[in-house]
């Protein structure tokens, strides 16, 4: 594994402006999200208890799949954030948690580039299913800068069909 310099999150990210629904406009492959995978969107909400409720959708080979699960401020800052799917019994475990990392955001809250410390996960994300070429390059740049390999990124199909 290769050592890398801390991952540099959003300095003051608020997190109500956040909430809401993302569409995922491109990915670094992972084994919880097939590559055939299409309209992929996800919807944070708060819940009672401050920690956020995460609803995942995507349509795989034209059915839809979806997953919720919970994520938690992690150190009392908002930008990282551990998410688990695990059934709401289990989420106490140990290593069961995955990073969620707000890397960067837009002044509006309308992109944001997630990805974990070991620069293992990236989700480009934004409020539309489309996102400006130059703008999504943008954001890919800042990605690069903090080590991410973009080699193995993937574009993620919108066809039309709503998941969100």
């Amino acid at each position: 594994m290769t050592a890398h310099p801390d991952l540099k999150t959003v300095p003051d990210l608020k997190l109500p402006r956040y909430l809401g629904t993302w569409y995922e406009i491109a990915r670094l492959p992972m084994r919880h999200e097939p590559e055939g995978c299409t309209d992929v969107s996800a919807h944070y909400s708060l819940q009672e208890d401050g920690n956020v409720r995460v609803h995942n959708r995507c349509r795989m080979d034209g059915v839809l799949e979806e997953a919720i699960g919970e994520a938690c401020v992690v150190d009392n800052d908002s930008a990282r954030l551990a998410v688990s799917f695990l059934p709401k019994g289990l989420r106490w475990l140990p290593f069961t948690k995955g990073d969620y990392w707000v890397i960067q955001v837009a002044p509006d809250y309308s992109v944001s580039l997630v990805g974990s410390p070991d620069r293992e996960y990236l989700w480009l994300l934004a409020r539309t299913p489309q996102l400006d070429k130059t703008v999504r390059d943008h954001y890919l740049a800042t990605a690069r800068q903090q080590g991410f390999d973009l080699s193995k990124l993937i574009d993620t199909p919108h066809t039309g069909n709503k998941t969100a």
